[in-house]
């Protein structure tokens, strides 16, 4: 696997409580001069050992009106995934669509689909042919988004291949309603927005009326931030404990690996690793990011033009290269 290693990413933390290594305010003006040179880059905040380092706008909205974040809404929808399994409302990630949701599955589905368990959705290893890409717009234009995904060829067996659809997503998050009673809006406000203190502004609907489980999603930049947060405290937001320490765990460990960043992937979260040096991504079309690095005590948001692309070998690879080569080095010293 790509990068990080099995132990636990959140191991080195704790033992680097008692150094501190904020850097000076001057250090972060680099980080400042390379990100204001990627012409799509509307802003960055970092904040380091729980405080603000940097804050910059460069273009585009204010820093605190929501935005959209693309899909790091699916990164929310793994949190709402362990907020649900922490209150018993799905047992385990090994929970199968056939045991927790079978009215969902269409009649003309692949057999296998029953036993599609969460683990597969989180982590995009569904088997399914992919919704995201060239799919996407035949898939968004389709009556009924759940069923057309689940409907779709098995091209893989199910957890063998990181296939990344939001069609997957989406499935969760109807999966999600379905064993909570609650639509996808009312359980990102009240088991993320409530706990951050940060709004969540409601999005897109399928025909059905089921939010988008997967896309579109809308957050301010201190809303991305104190999402970041809560995973590098190990679920904690201040007093409360949003997602069991056991839950943020288990979505840092890689189970996949991206066929297009190289990058390890957990429950929602890319990983990687610079100068033995653990982070994790929550990415959005056009550069949305959420990156945390509890090693160095670290969480960076960063927000992009939503219209453009941002592609593994183009802007999110600047975006890697900046979290890499300017702001790690910059939050050791």
């Amino acid at each position: 696997m790509h990068g990080i290693s099995r132990r636990s990413f959140l191991s080195g933390a704790a033992a680097l409580l008692a150094t501190p290594f904020t850097a000076q305010a001057s250090d972060w003006q680099s980080v400042v001069t390379v990100a204001r040179g990627f012409d799509q880059c509307h802003a960055v905040v970092v904040f380091q050992e729980g405080r603000q380092v940097l804050s910059e706008v460069f273009r585009g909205p204010s820093i605190n009106k929501a935005v959209p974040v693309k899909s790091v809404s699916k990164t929310i929808v793994a949190a709402l995934t362990g907020a649900a399994i922490d209150r018993g409302e799905i047992s385990t990630v090994d929970a199968t669509l056939g045991e927790i949701a079978p009215e969902l599955i269409p009649a003309k589905a692949d057999p296998s689909v029953a036993a599609i368990s969460v683990e597969n959705l989180l982590t995009m290893q569904a088997g399914l042919e992919r919704t995201s890409g060239p799919n996407y717009g035949v898939w968004v234009n389709s009556k009924d988004w759940v069923a057309n995904a689940l409907s779709r060829p098995m091209v893989a067996k199910p957890g063998t291949l990181m296939l990344y659809s939001t069609g997957t997503s989406h499935v969760m998050g109807a999966v999600l309603s379905h064993v909570s009673g609650k639509n996808l809006l009312s359980l990102a406000r009240e088991r993320l927005g409530k706990p951050l203190n940060t709004e969540i502004p409601a999005w897109t609907r399928d025909p059905q009326g089921r939010y988008l489980g997967g896309n579109e999603m809308a957050l301010t930049l201190n809303g991305m931030i104190q999402f970041g947060e809560m995973y590098r405290n190990r679920g904690r937001i201040k007093d409360q404990q949003v997602l069991s320490e056991q839950w943020v765990e288990q979505s840092m460990i890689p189970q996949t690996r991206s066929l297009f960043s190289g990058l390890g992937y957990g429950y929602g979260w890319f990983l990687g690793q610079s100068n033995n040096t653990d982070y994790a991504l929550a990415r959005g079309y056009g550069g949305q990011v959420i990156c945390i690095v509890p090693q160095l005590e670290l969480t960076l948001a960063i927000t992009s033009d939503p219209t453009r692309l941002a592609r593994s070998t183009g802007y999110f690879g600047d975006l890697i290269r900046l979290i890499e080569n300017h702001v790690i080095p910059v939050a050791r010293s």
